[in-house]
């Protein structure tokens, strides 16, 4: 992956019944996939339950990849409001995980994420799940969708890199 100092970066896609994971390997734009997939949650099990198995799973996944930074998905929008709830109490469960180890997080709206990996805000999940395939190189679509989107959120942050760091020297 060029002279550049690798960053590997755990991608997540927020929910109560799956949370989708990418983790990726990224030194500047380039960017090589190491491992994705789902933490699946038991429908016949406590919310309290599912919060935990999401934290304790988070936990593993960190234990595992040592990511340098965790992404993941801000929840925009949802018409129900309980399930928004649930989600954001999901969200927070990883979120807790990432900040019991210290990491840095970046979260990136549904738009933000179609515009970075596809040039278009409005692409569609399929659009986003092609060219998440075609930018990491794989031999197929990533499966769960959950995942692809974790690995979109991954690639966002790449893709974004170069315009904080333009905006930081702007500022300087």
């Amino acid at each position: 992956m060029m002279n550049q100092r690798s960053e590997r970066i755990l991608g997540i896609d927020p929910g109560l019944q799956a949370v989708g994971f990418g983790v990726i390997d990224a030194a500047g734009r380039q960017a090589k996939m190491v491992d994705y997939g789902a933490i699946k949650t038991n429908l016949r099990q406590s919310f309290p339950e599912r919060l935990f198995t999401i934290f304790t799973s988070m936990e593993e996944l960190i234990e595992k990849y040592q990511p340098d930074r965790i992404v993941y998905e801000k929840l925009i929008y949802c018409k129900n409001v309980s399930i928004a709830l649930s989600m954001g109490q999901a969200r927070g469960a990883v979120i807790v995980a990432g900040a019991r180890h210290a990491l840095p997080m970046s979260e990136y709206s549904p738009t933000e994420i179609k515009s970075a990996i596809t040039g278009q805000g409005r692409a569609s999940k399929e659009q986003v799940q092609k060219m998440t395939q075609i930018l990491l190189s794989m031999s197929h679509i990533p499966e769960p969708d959950h995942a692809a989107d974790a690995l979109a959120a991954a690639l966002t942050y790449v893709h974004s890199k170069d315009v904080r760091q333009l905006l930081q020297e702007l500022r300087r």
